[in-house]
Parts: structure tokens; sequence; C-alpha cells
């Protein structure tokens, strides 16, 4: 069966839009337009969400995420008014009475100023008007105000400490956003996509702070450009590098070491950034004569190049790198590389694009001497987008673009280690497929009170062959045995060969996304919104512990799309002229198509994945509250959700009741109540203090509930699935940073900062297991923790 890609719907979906643009560009020519790009004074960088605005008018834009802005209105004379948080504002008079292009240079607030860094990277007010539904904005100040784990700067780890967003306790990677699992995150690194965003299984993040400049999560009201995944996504930009002149930044701490450089290239137009971080905790374990070590490593790279006025280009990667070994019985190597080459463009003062090709790889190798195997595995996929921004006139802006993403994944080989190894050499079914899609999304202010934003996106997905699949009798991969009341294999009939080109299946779904805000008045504002969107990919895991062994599969013949739709209503406001802030937000969201595995299911070295899944549906509910001190020499924080995260598979096609009986479970992820606490205090320009208190509901888990001898065998057996619940968690972190007197015309600038994680100690349960004790034969519960009270020291540094 030939790929046969139905064009109708795209074909009307693109036509209705270039005569929408080009409909739009003739009326909007009686007004003037001033565009440019807002960046930095200090080092070029540019600024994404500069405040743009004329004083006296309702005029005004963000910039975009290369700091671009562009505004229309009447011919007059006007005070231009240009504000970022942290820096000085800019007003300059402007007569307008013909398009023009000015770029704006800003500057820090001088360091020797009492403020304190708002922790808000837009203006409140603007906030309000947004129609952006279920954002957070996490300013890098901020984060590296905030005491982490053995002291090194976490992005991952400060997101967690916002409403709605939790792990799934310590020493696991990822992150979970209102109930949904890790593979439900589109996380992208100047736009590449990375798969595992963890280093040492979850200690750390992928994330190197020196080297981020902006992170953006949409945990709902997801806009039409994104698609893929169904919970959130996670958009992280690198710096572009320092323009002006040569810089560093760095630190060293007791487990790892980082520095980044910057600079110029070809006489300031354009400018590089590499950065780059080791940690050495296996030197210091072989130095103590441990035969266990684990280490990682990471390096981001960026370049770019103004070719004019209206091109750039950027150069941008990432590779990162985890080794791990338990003795001589264990090793695995996994990590991260990406790569992405970006063209701006500005075709004239109101229409902006960005053409973008990336690739991205994950891969892991895992060996086990008892075993005597060893396991290498991948997932690749190549990306080609164009995404375009027309900005038809300040009450209307409209983003629409396209992209395709090629997808090869390598579920790897399974070899012996050795030539007398009782495992037999196995090869997994090398799968791919393609995924594109096309969108348009408008912002439309249509009262002084009320914006919306509204979009479409049409996604298709086709498995592509070049394999034989296996077929079962009645199609069923997964049948119920009524006599023994379990799930097992189905019955294989035969294969069906599919040749290169050939399409095993296709999917196609409509995505509608749209969201308002309602300005009550200058204070506060009421906001909803609705998102539709699939995910054709999944993660296969059937454990809560951090892994490398991320073994990712596409839709296709058994498997089916995620479908979710997600509600939200919320209100926002301000106090005290925004000294304070509140935000209030309440959302339901449904999932189609959930995967989860059959009691004994076996993923590993499984070339038939089918037989060892049924799909389900998935729900989340609940209530998140944030509120903010925004300014003064005390900032922070109070972040509460109460929540609800609840999964059900019924047996379907195959039989039976399906999973717990076809009843609602909690998954993996529910928490009940997550309360967290942030705060950071300036005493004076040398110390300051920050603060981290965290409660959660302890993890859903399944405990057996009683057992019974078989033939002077004990049996246990197990309460309903994830009924039980670990006990809860908590802990306290606090950090210490003390700054040298330095001269204020001296470059090099040092630091140090004293971290005291989980500072009373507290034994947070990672897991309990049980067992029987041979010599008393009692049953006994033994609980795992991982971490108690973690001090670090880490000296960082800048010139």
């Amino acid at each position: 069966m030939r790929i046969q890609t139905d064009f109708r719907k795209p074909l009307v979906f693109g036509l209705w839009l270039v005569t929408f643009l080009f409909t739009s560009m003739a009326i909007a020519q009686t007004s003037y337009t001033l565009n440019g790009t807002i960046s930095d004074k200090s080092n070029g960088e540019t600024l994404f969400g500069a405040s743009v605005f004329l004083k006296g008018t309702t005029i005004g834009v963000v910039t975009n995420e290369y700091g671009f802005y562009s505004i229309t209105a009447p011919e007059g004379d006007y005070t231009l008014n240009i504000s970022y948080v942290g820096f000085s504002e800019v007003n300059q008079e402007i007569t307008l009475d013909s398009n023009q292009k000015l770029d704006f240079e800003i500057s820090e607030f001088s360091t020797e100023l009492e403020e304190v860094v708002v922790t808000a990277d837009e203006p409140e007010r603007a906030i309000l008007r947004k129609p952006e539904m279920s954002v957070a904005k996490m300013n890098i100040a901020t984060v590296k105000q905030m005491p982490v784990v053995l002291g090194e700067v976490d992005i991952l780890k400060s997101l967690q400490m916002l409403p709605g967003v939790t792990n799934n306790g310590e020493g696991t990677g990822g992150f979970h956003v209102r109930g949904g699992a890790g593979d439900q995150n589109l996380v992208l690194l100047d736009e590449a996509i990375i798969y595992n965003t963890s280093h040492m299984f979850g200690f750390f993040s992928v994330f190197n702070a020196d080297a981020i400049k902006d992170v953006k999560l949409y945990k709902g009201g997801i806009p039409a450009r994104f698609g893929g995944r169904v919970s959130s996504v996670l958009d992280v930009r690198q710096k572009d590098g320092n323009s002006k002149r040569f810089a560093a930044t760095g630190g060293i701490g007791i487990i790892s070491s980082r520095i980044a450089v910057e600079g110029p290239l070809f006489k300031e137009k354009g400018s590089f950034l590499l950065a780059g971080r080791r940690s050495y905790a296996d030197i210091l374990l072989k130095a103590a004569g441990e035969d266990n070590s684990v280490s990682f490593y990471d390096l981001n790279l960026k370049a770019n190049y103004n070719l004019d006025q209206n091109n750039k280009l950027f150069l941008s990667g990432y590779f990162g790198r985890d080794a791990f070994e338990l003795g001589e019985s264990f090793s695995s190597s996994y990590g991260n590389s990406t790569g992405n080459l970006r063209w701006n463009h500005i075709f004239n003062e109101r229409l902006f694009s960005n053409l973008s090709a990336v690739v991205s790889k994950y891969d892991y190798d895992l060996g086990i001497t008892a075993a005597e195997f060893d396991w290498v595995s991948s997932i690749s996929n190549y990306n080609l987008k164009y995404d375009l921004k027309y900005y038809f006139s300040n009450n209307f802006k409209l983003d629409f673009g396209a992209s395709s993403i090629y997808y090869d994944f390598d579920p790897g080989q399974i070899k012996p280690t050795s030539e007398t190894s009782a495992v037999n050499p196995m090869t997994l079914d090398r799968k791919k497929a393609l995924e594109s899609g096309l969108y348009v999304n408008a912002e439309h202010k249509l009262t002084d009170k009320l914006t919306t934003q509204y979009g479409l996106r049409y996604s298709a997905f086709s498995r592509l062959g070049g394999q034989a699949m296996v077929d079962y009798a009645n199609n069923q991969p997964v049948v119920y045995n009524p006599v023994l009341g379990i799930y097992e294999r189905g019955i294989p009939v035969g294969e069906t060969n599919y040749e290169k080109g050939d399409a095993i299946k296709r999917f196609g779904n409509l995505e509608p996304r749209v969201s308002l805000a309602y300005q009550f008045n200058e204070v506060s504002s009421f906001k909803a919104g609705f998102s539709r969107v699939a995910q054709y990919i999944h993660l296969l895991s059937n454990t809560a512990s951090a892994t490398p062994l991320d073994v990712w599969t596409p839709s296709g013949k058994y498997v089916a799309p995620q479908l979710s739709n997600q509600y939200a209503i919320g209100y926002f406001r301000n106090f005290k002229d925004m000294v304070y802030s509140m935000e209030v937000e309440a959302y339901y969201k449904n999932t189609d198509n959930r995967i989860d595995y059959i009691d004994g299911s076996d993923l590993i070295g499984q070339n038939t994945i089918e037989t060892e899944i049924l799909n389900g549906e998935s729900r989340a509910y609940g209530l998140e509250v944030l509120l903010r001190k925004n300014e003064g020499k005390f900032t922070g924080w109070i972040a509460y959700t109460l929540s609800k995260s609840e999964q059900r598979t019924p047996g379907g096609n195959a039989g039976g009741l399906g999973i717990n009986d076809g009843e609602w479970y909690n998954t993996p992820y529910d928490r009940t109540h997550d309360i967290s606490i942030s705060g950071a205090y300036k005493l004076n320009d040398k110390w300051s203090f920050g603060t981290n208190l965290v409660f959660q509901t302890g993890r859903p888990v399944t405990y057996p509930n009683e057992q019974y001898e078989y033939e002077g065998i004990s049996v246990a057996s197990y309460a309903p699935r994830n009924s039980d619940r670990l006990p809860a968690y908590h802990r306290l972190d606090l950090s210490v940073n003390y700054k040298p007197n330095r001269k204020p015309e001296k470059r090099f600038k040092g630091e140090w900062v004293l971290g005291i994680y989980n500072a009373y100690n507290r034994k947070n349960a990672a897991s309990i297991s049980f067992g029987q004790n041979f010599e008393t034969g009692a049953n006994e519960a033994t609980r795992t923790a991982i971490f108690g009270i973690v001090p670090s020291l880490t000296y960082n540094f800048k010139f």
C-alpha cells in the first residue's frame, strides 16, 4: 500500500490563509508601521518579551523570540516606551509619518540601586491583557537564586516549584505537568527535541543555566505552532552570545564544574557561545577506592551572523552524555545530541519569518554482566519547519507555518558479551514514521477589554513500511485468559510484509486552540482556554524510576495516537501597584488512547510491544493558586495545587474487564496536594538568601494486602492498582550567597554560594519494598531513601 496523502484539507486551508493575508495587507495601507529589535546594551542579546508601547494609547506589543517587534499606528507624534524587567525604561519621541525601522539597546539597572529584580519577565499589566493561558515563564536570574541539590543551578527543579508541575520523587528524571506523564511533555532546546532531560538519573537536568536565555512552559493553552505532545511544551532558548566583547561565566562545585565563554565574531556582525559542564564524581569515587562510577558532561554551542539588516543566520547545538557503572556487573551510557540551522528573514515591516532545519538524537547503551548482554538503542528525528508572523495591525497578529518530522526508531540490538553467553543475538525491528503539521494562529484584540487567541493545526502521521508486521488471531495482540484471569499475548498467525514507501497506518487530526482574556480593570482579568492536541509517539516504560531505557514507539497498526482536550479558566489580579500578584486557574484534561501495561509485562528486548499493552483513557483536573511578591528586598511566591489524575483501561476487544477491573485508578503522577514556597531576600550588595519549602502528597503505589501459601511457597496478593501511597514528601532547602567587595570598574566578579538541600534531614521514601525475614519468618517492609541532608559549596565567577 503506497502512501497516498489527501492534500485537499491542507490545500483549502492554505488557499484561505493566502487570501486572508493579502486581503489584510491591502486594507492595512492607511497606517504606518514601526519595527525593529530590542537588545541588551551590554552584550547585544535580543530580549524576548520586552514591551513596546505608545504612551497615551492602548497600542503596544511584546517582542518575539528573536527580539523583533512591529507596531502600527495612525500618522502623528508619539512617545515610544520600551520596558523589560530588570532594565531601565526607554522613552523616545517619534514622528510616525512613514514606515520606519528602529532598533533599541537598553541597559540593566545600576547595581547600586536598592531594587531587586522582579520575578516576572513581563510587566504585570501586559500579562493581564495577553490571552495566553496556563503559561509559566522563568527568569534565569530568579533560577540562580534558588537552592537546589548538590549546589547545581537547575531549571527543571525551579519549574517544579510552580503550581501544576512536579517530579516523581527524588532520583527520578523529567517532570510532570497537570497529572500528565513525562513523555507527554514536548521539551525543546533551540527548537530541537530533547528526549531525556536528566543527568545522573534525575539528580541534574540537561540545561546549563549559564547557556540559557529564556524558559517558557506552556501547561495548557498550547499555541497552534506546537504539536506532538498532549501535556505541555517547555520552550528553552540558548543565549546568542555576547556581540560586544569577550566574556566568561562559570562555577566550581563539589560534584561538577562549568564554564561558558562568549564573544563577537566577524567584526561584531555575529557572536558565539560555547558552554561546557563536567561532573567528577567518578574521579572522586575511584580515588576513594570504589568500583562504582557515575559521571556526565554536556556541551552547548551557538553562533549567529547578520547577513544584512533583514537576514540573520543561527547555528546551535547541544551534546550531552552520562556514564554509569556498578562494579563489573552493570554499565550504562546514554545522551542527547542536537543541531539546528536557522534563518531569520524580515520580508517587510510587518512580516517576520524563521526557517529551521533541526536534527535530534537520543541513544543509550546498557550492559548487564550477569545476563551477559549489551543493548544499544536510539531514536532520531529530522525536522524542517517554517514559521511566519504577520503584524496586520496592533489589534490583529497572525502566526502561520508548516513543519515535517521524519522519525527513525531503532529499538536496537541485544548482543552477547562473550562466546559462551546463553543470550542469543537479537536485532529488533527498526521503525520509521513521518509527522507533518500545518497551522494558523491569530491574536485578536476585539475591544479594549477583550483579547482572544484562536488557531487551528492540522497534523498528519504515517507509520512507514520497510519491515514485517506480525498478524494475530482475531487481530488481537493481547487476549484475556478467563481460566487464569490474566491477559496474555495474542496468537501469531503470520506476517505481513510492508515495503519501503508503503504506509502501514495513516492518521490525521484537526487540533483547534482558543483562549481569551477579559480585563475587568487595570488590576484584574479573567481568562479561559481550550486546546486539542494529538500525540503520535509513545514512551514505553512500566517503572517510575529514572532509567536510560527510553524506548519510544510510533503509533501504527495496533497503537493509536493519544488525543487530549484541555479546558481551563483563570482569574488574575495585581495588588498595591503590582508589588503583589495572584493567579488562580482551574483545569480539566481528558486523554484518549493512553497506553498502560498488563500485569507482568516485559518491555526488555521486546519486538512485539503491542502484546504488552492495552489502550485506555486518562483524565486530570485541579485548581492552581500562585501568590507572588514581585518587588522589594524580599521576593518570592507561594504555589498550591489541588489535583487528581486517573486512568481507566478496559479490556475492550481483548476481553475481560481490563486493568484494575476496568475501574478508574490513580496514575503514578497523581498528587492530591502540592505546596511550594520559594523566597529570596537581598540583605545588601554582599549578602542574599534563598529558601524552598516543598510538601507533596505521596506517590501512588501498589502494595501487597495479603498472602497465602501454595505448595509451601508464600504468594503475595496485591491491592488494586495504585490504591496505596508512599508517605508524604516534604523538605526545606536553604542557600546563602556572598559577594566579596569588588570595585565596580573591575570586570572579574565572583560569589560564594552555600546550599543546604533537605535542611532538616527528612528521609523521604523513594520506594517501599516488601519481603520476608528468613531468620524470623516475619514479613517486613523496607523503606529506601535517596537523600538526607546535602550541603554544598560553589564558587561562581564571571568576567
